[in-house]
């Protein structure tokens, strides 16, 4: 069998958990029979290439949307843990607990950065791999907008690498709960993002490629283990938004069109440079509904 078949099949069932995992329709016979082979099969496809079973990776679904909910509403504590499909509170309890390192009681009354599970689709992976060995482009995202937002005086919060180059080798050394612990902030200006840092903000040892989201002046939260807390000067940042895409393996081709237009666009003629001094650039990744979105810092002429 082709490394192309076991993707799809671990993407059925990706599909299946990120559309039923929360409704009284999603069953483990479901699941498997999306993805086409035996449950024996399928489990170990599933642990091969996503590093977990089937079932602690839709315990970790669930009690992310179980966090979100603590969160965001007022929801009896006993109706989220029924709805996250366990059977008591103290069994809820225990598997938050085990993950977030903080009891569900306690993250609802003070709300910390925790790990939220992201569910990365196992063909983004891929295509992100089979793009990086390609090297070529064969078509092209075209369209791209430019839009200018003024920002104050900040705060970030990152998370520094020590040999990471880009996205995939970031990943590869520190792992991918970045993106969840950052963007459960409640007070994140914008969503989490990968970083190349200035000079200033670069720790020893480490290299300029960092992940991190910016913070109001006076966030005075908790600062995760590993991470630095820094204060940005105002400044502007020029977003690079690319068109929508057809294709959800076409996100790394919407990335590489945006970063062609931050390297070619000229902002002097509006009354600006590009100040890489200044501030992180930021790579926010892609949507396929919205397409993907870079930010570089500018400083008025």
């Amino acid at each position: 069998m082709e490394l192309t078949e076991q993707t799809a099949a671990v993407q059925r069932m990706q599909d299946y958990i990120r559309r039923w995992a929360g409704s009284d329709e999603f069953s483990l016979e479901g699941m498997y029979a999306a993805a086409g082979y035996s449950r024996r099969h399928a489990d170990r496809l599933f642990k091969e290439l996503l590093g977990q079973t089937p079932r602690e990776y839709l315990q970790a679904v669930l009690l992310t949307q179980g966090a979100a909910r603590l969160r965001d509403t007022r929801d009896p504590v006993l109706d989220i843990a029924l709805d996250s499909r366990f059977a008591s509170h103290e069994g809820f309890t225990r598997a938050f607990e085990s993950r977030f390192s903080v009891a569900p009681s306690r993250y609802r009354r003070s709300p910390s950065p925790i790990p939220l599970f992201v569910q990365y689709p196992i063909r983004d992976y891929q295509a992100l791999i089979r793009r990086k060995e390609e090297c070529q482009m064969s078509e092209e995202i075209k369209m791209c907008t430019v839009t200018v937002q003024e920002r104050p005086r900040r705060k970030l919060l990152y998370l520094c690498s020590k040999k990471g180059k880009d996205y995939l080798s970031f990943c590869e050394e520190m792992g991918c709960e970045w993106e969840g612990l950052l963007n459960s902030i409640p007070q994140k200006m914008d969503t989490a993002a990968l970083l190349e840092l200035p000079p200033q903000l670069v720790k020893e040892g480490c290299s300029n490629i960092a992940a991190g989201v910016e913070l109001p002046l006076d966030y005075c939260g908790e600062v995760p283990e590993g991470y630095a807390l820094a204060q940005l000067p105002a400044g502007a940042l020029f977003y690079f938004q690319s068109e929508p895409y057809d294709r959800e393996e076409d996100f790394c081709l919407a990335i590489e069109s945006v970063q062609r237009a931050v390297e070619r666009y000229r902002p002097e003629p509006f009354g600006y440079r590009f100040a890489p001094e200044s501030g992180p650039s930021f790579n926010f990744g892609a949507e396929q509904e919205t397409g993907a979105r870079v930010a570089v810092p500018a400083v008025k002429l």
